[in-house]
């Protein structure tokens, strides 16, 4: 599906690989926190993100962990419990794909909040798309959005897409799918109707 380089819901229920992607690049999460995007979680993917053990974590991965510890402490990527009802939509859900609870957690609390749902994972996005709960929507959605809406330049873009393979991130083709989306959105949006 092809993003709106235009359009991002800013309030966010973030699963874990979103969680390490926004924080990946110091360049792309200030960005969003300038445009006041808000994220949060919950506490499965907290658990998955700080708690669950690694048999032999990278110095990324030990810098991401920091990384979201230190923003926990500033009341950032704020942790929410799933209730009953919440854990009655997950087993639903889970009927329904095979999806760790980090990402189903996610899906459900993001309906029930009724704010978006940023997700990396195709599986976890199409099954958000298919339920039709709330906005669904991905890092490098994001990441178009703050090039579109000018919060960050063209040199930004290739600092966030050197930050992000620094931390072992894959998302480098969608960025740059990302970026030129962006930019053809902007030429649109700057031509006069005919």
């Amino acid at each position: 599906m092809a993003i709106d380089p235009s359009i991002f819901f800013q309030v966010n229920v973030a699963d874990t690989c979103s969680v390490w992607n926004i924080l990946s690049s110091s360049k792309l999460y200030a960005a969003a926190q300038e445009a006041n995007c808000d994220f949060c979680m919950t506490t499965f993917v907290h658990y998955e993100c700080l708690v669950k053990t690694r048999s032999a974590p990278t110095p990324a991965d030990l810098e991401l962990r920091e990384r979201l510890r230190k923003e926990l402490a500033k009341g950032k990527f704020m942790r929410h419990s799933c209730s009953i009802d919440d854990l009655q939509a997950i087993a639903d859900l889970k009927s329904r794909k095979s999806l760790g609870m980090g990402e189903l957690s996610s899906i459900a609390f993001a309906a029930k909040i009724r704010q978006g749902f940023i997700t990396d994972d195709q599986k976890a996005r199409k099954l958000s798309q298919t339920v039709g709960y709330s906005p669904t929507q991905t890092t490098a959605h994001m990441h178009a959005w703050l090039i579109f809406t000018n919060r960050l330049t063209d040199a930004d873009h290739t600092t966030v897409l050197a930050q992000h393979q620094e931390m072992g991130g894959s998302l480098g083709p969608h960025l740059i799918n990302a970026y030129r989306l962006a930019l053809e959105c902007r030429l649109r949006a700057a031509m006069p109707p005919p």
